[in-house]
């Protein structure tokens, strides 16, 4: 696979992540937990089936323990943090609070001992948590305390998967076929958990059927593969620069589909966090440079 192939494989990822707010509003109101479970469990057959097809299932097996428990917890903690904001807050807005996280890879690995936090990325950091106080203030009518928990849970989201993807560079790499146990693992640990402290309530219409599937195939599913095929095998500046499009392509989606009205706090607000990501990755670039 050439490296601009593989970069545009990778694109596709941002693609589907920006259709994640959909289908998890189109899943209500199955619970955070079960969601976790059917999820990644159709995720994870159908990367098992892909590893199968492949060859790939003897590179899964020489890959560290640790690498799995690690990536397993990154995908269970982001995504039931996410999908539980999604129930307790607007999707829009808590989707926006949540896509912080392309500003936050940047800004956390500036932190990282080989490199060095730079002026841009302190002014982008400070744009997107801009961004994020404009959705939490209502657009500066007061403090909106009616979906404050969502929003916090939003913003928990974001600094997860910030961490786990920097963090995830001191842990080891694996092949793309083991993200398809990723999945499972992560479906594993969700199901005891939500016999244990949700009630199970499954979608009553084929609509709500169909965004499970289309999550577990797409976003939480598919979407990972390609991403991780992206990031090993094409242009990583490229790619990272191309994920700061996610928060304003699922903001998009969702006036589109009529679930979020068109406003200006949320116009505003997506500007900053998308803006704030751009100029923090620009000074990146420019000390790569």
């Amino acid at each position: 696979m050439t490296r601009t192939k593989a970069t545009a494989t990778g694109f596709v990822a941002v693609l589907l992540w920006a259709l994640l707010a959909l289908f998890t509003v189109g899943s209500a109101p199955t619970p955070p937990l079960l969601l976790n479970t059917l999820c990644f469990g159709i995720g994870g057959f159908v990367g098992l089936v892909w590893a199968w097809a492949t060859g790939s299932i003897p590179q899964m097996r020489a890959v560290p323990l640790k690498v799995y428990v690690f990536g397993a917890l990154g995908l269970f903690a982001y995504h039931l943090l996410y999908f539980s904001a999604l129930r307790l807050a607007p999707a829009a807005q808590a989707g926006l609070i949540a896509y912080l996280w392309p500003l936050l890879i940047v800004v956390f690995s500036g932190l990282l001992p080989t490199e060095k936090l730079r002026f841009g990325h302190l002014a982008g950091a400070c744009l997107g948590f801009a961004g994020a106080a404009l959705i939490i203030l209502d657009g500066g009518a007061g403090l909106s305390t009616q979906y404050l928990a969502g929003y916090l849970l939003a913003l928990l989201a974001a600094f997860t998967w910030a961490g786990y993807s920097v963090l995830s560079h001191l842990v080891g790499t694996a092949p793309t076929a083991s993200v398809a146990l990723f999945c499972l693992a992560t479906a594993a640990l969700s199901f005891p958990l939500h016999l244990m402290f949700e009630e199970t309530v499954l979608p009553t219409t084929a609509i709500g059927w169909a965004s499970i599937a289309g999550l577990g195939l797409g976003p939480v599913g598919f979407a990972f593969y390609v991403w991780d095929i992206g990031c090993k095998h094409g242009d990583i500046q490229l790619l990272g620069t191309s994920s700061y499009a996610a928060p304003l392509l699922s903001t998009l989606v969702l006036i589109l589909t009529g679930i979020a009205a068109p406003s200006l706090t949320l116009l505003w607000a997506a500007l900053l966090i998308a803006g704030g990501a751009i100029i923090a990755a620009r000074a990146s670039i420019v000390k790569q440079s």
